[in-house]
């Protein structure tokens, strides 16, 4: 009978994904290493003082989403309900010449990974990543998208990272 019980009650490894507990998710540095040797980001358009992966950053306080992105962009958003208005901004800010590039939860159910990420070039990330601050690998897969100016929708890619 007991085991029953257990079977049926998540473990606390995956409670995390059962629960609220946390949206944000700091960026693996190897991870972004290997991204910036790649893309030369120069800003961050998401972060903490504590997180932030470029020199220049928006908090929280200067809020992302209201803010005008330029240039090279790193993005890894919060990942609660407000995460379709980050896409969506990430996606726009390509419209209007900025590359972006976002690590993501790989929510290939969602309305806003249909509308705005199969836009972009998609790469899923094999295995799960351990964040940064976390004690084991995250309960969810993870994606790169990248919104770049001026790159048709027949031209974008899908690759694993």
């Amino acid at each position: 009978m007991q085991s029953e019980r257990r079977d049926s009650v998540p473990s606390e490894k995956m409670a995390v994904h059962f629960s609220s507990a946390t949206d944000l998710w700091a960026t693996p540095q190897d991870f972004f290493d290997r991204l910036n040797e790649e893309f030369r980001f120069e800003l961050d358009v998401c972060a903490t003082p504590d997180n932030a992966k470029c020199a220049r950053y928006f908090t929280e306080r200067e809020n992302g989403l209201l803010q005008t992105w330029k240039g090279v962009c790193w993005m890894n958003p919060p990942y609660g309900r407000e995460i379709a208005q980050w896409i969506q901004k990430a996606y726009e800010s390509a419209l209007g010449g900025a590359t972006v590039v976002c690590l993501i939860p790989s929510r290939t159910d969602t309305q806003w990974w249909h509308e705005y990420c199969m836009k972009g070039e998609i790469r899923f990330v094999r295995g799960r990543l351990k964040f940064g601050g976390v004690i084991d690998n995250a309960p969810f897969p993870s994606a790169v998208v990248v919104f770049r100016p001026g790159v048709p929708e027949s031209d974008r890619q899908l690759s694993i990272f």
